[in-house]
Formats: structure tokens, C-alpha cells, sequence
């Protein structure tokens, strides 16, 4: 069966059984009652308009689909890091043993969003970054919470914040964030672009993804774009 009907399969099965209990209730990352801060350490101001940083927090179609919603965010693509070229296929990394995780390559802004901003929205509302090699119902090192920065600032900074949020004990447990500097990225197949915009009646997305696109318009209003800028290519995505 295909890896991607397997993953919606598997969720509304975990559904199903719950509305059958009268416990059907939406997932969300973030806890309303816990603000998440932003980071102490971020990029100086500077000229560039352009920036680049690939996040993996489990499924990517989720995580496109919070940073498509972000005002400053020139791009997401999904895709996969970690491992090689050859490997970068999603049947061939959904064995969990390619090293890839499937990530997602945002391009923002800095003069309109911080990455630092990018990384406050990563940590509060994407994904949980507490939860080792797995996120919801998807179980495997392809679904780590990593950062793969493009630059040594980035990479200091995103240790650097970690570090803030588990010194605050702003999560119940200890953040288990990878970062994996010196990372190519590989977009991934053009049917798992806008993947959440395409499929919102997906069981998967519905229980799983559409909740942190609310929670994501309650944390930040003021970042939150009602119109997602989604991937204009068609087939595999142009890197």
C-alpha cells in the first residue's frame, strides 16, 4: 500500500474509533495557556531580503502548511534532509532508513519576519519538539524534530534558544531538537506540495494539520496570512 494512503488510513482508523467513544477532540502542538517567548539572541537587522532555513517537525505536509500561512514567508517547500540524493524519494525514506527527515525549505523575509520569529512559530506551533523520532502517529528517525540551518549564525542561534526554552522549562520535558548543519535539501514529489490546501477533508489533515493553522492564527495575528503562498510549480518541485 502506498506510504501516503497507509498514513491517512492509520489516522482514520485512530478517528473513527475515538468518535465511536464521544472523544473525537483536535490536536494541537502548543499549549494556549503556555506562551512560548521569542528568542533573546536574534539576527542583527541587516540589507539581505532573502533567507533560507529547512525545519523537519514530522510530517511535512503539516509543517508547509503552518509556514504557507506566515506573513514574510516568500516560500516552503516540502522536501527531505539528511540523507543523500539517491535516497530522497518518500517511499525510500518513509523505511526510516535513509537519514532523511521530511522537511520543509523556508524562505522569508528578514525585513518583514526575524528568523528568530520563524523559529518562535517552529517550536510553538508546527510541531512538538519534545517528542524524539516521532510526532502524532507517525513513528520513525524520518520524522525528527530537526533544524537544518544554512549558515553558523543560524546554527547559533537555534542552540542558543534551545537552550533559553529548556532553561525556562517552557515544555514538560526536554527538547530534543536536532541540529544538522552542512544538510542538502531535496524537494519532495510535486503531489506532496500544498498538500494541506489541496486535501483539507484528508482525515489526517483535519485531525492532525488544521489545528495548528488556528493555533497559529490565535498565537500570532499578527503573522498569520489568510491567503497561503503555496507552491506554483507543478511535478516535482523546482529547487
Amino acid at each position: 500500500m502506498n506510504a501516503t494512503l497507509v498514513r491517512s488510513t492509520r489516522l482514520l482508523l485512530v478517528a473513527l474509533l475515538i468518535t465511536g467513544a464521544g472523544l473525537l477532540v483536535s490536536r494541537t502542538y502548543a499549549d494556549p495557556a503556555r506562551a512560548i517567548p521569542a528568542p533573546l539572541t536574534d539576527e542583527p537587522p541587516g540589507n539581505a531580503t532573502r533567507e533560507v532555513v529547512v525545519l523537519a517537525g514530522g510530517c511535512f505536509w503539516g509543517v508547509q502548511g503552518v509556514f504557507q500561512h506566515v506573513d514574510g514567508v516568500i516560500s516552503a517547500i516540502s522536501g527531505y534532509a539528511g540523507g543523500s540524493k539517491d535516497s530522497a524519494q518518500y517511499e525510500t525514506v518513509s523505511t526510516g532508513e535513509t537519514g532523511h527527515a521530511e522537511s520543509v525549505r523556508v524562505t522569508f523575509d528578514p525585513q518583514r519576519i526575524s528568523y528568530g520569529r520563524i523559529l518562535q512559530i517552529f517550536f510553538s506551533v508546527a510541531h512538538d519538539p519534545t517528542e524524539l523520532n516521532r510526532q502524532g502517529p507517525d513513528g520513525g528517525t524520518q520524522y525528527r524534530s530537526a533544524i537544518f540551518p544554512t549558515n553558523a549564525g543560524q546554527a547559533a542561534i537555534a542552540k542558543a534558544y534551545i537552550a533559553q526554552l529548556d532553561r525556562a522549562h517552557v515544555f514538560p520535558a526536554d527538547i530534543v531538537t536536532r541540529i544538522e548543519d552542512g544538510r542538502t535539501f531535496y524537494p519532495a514529489e510535486g503531489y506532496h506540495q500544498d498538500y494541506l490546501t489541496r486535501h483539507p477533508d484528508n482525515p489526517y489533515i483535519a485531525f492532525n494539520d488544521l489545528p495548528k493553522i488556528r493555533e497559529l492564527q490565535r498565537a500570532f495575528p499578527e503573522l498569520y496570512r489568510a491567503e497561503p503562498v503555496l507552491v506554483a510549480s507543478a511535478g516535482k518541485a523546482a529547487q
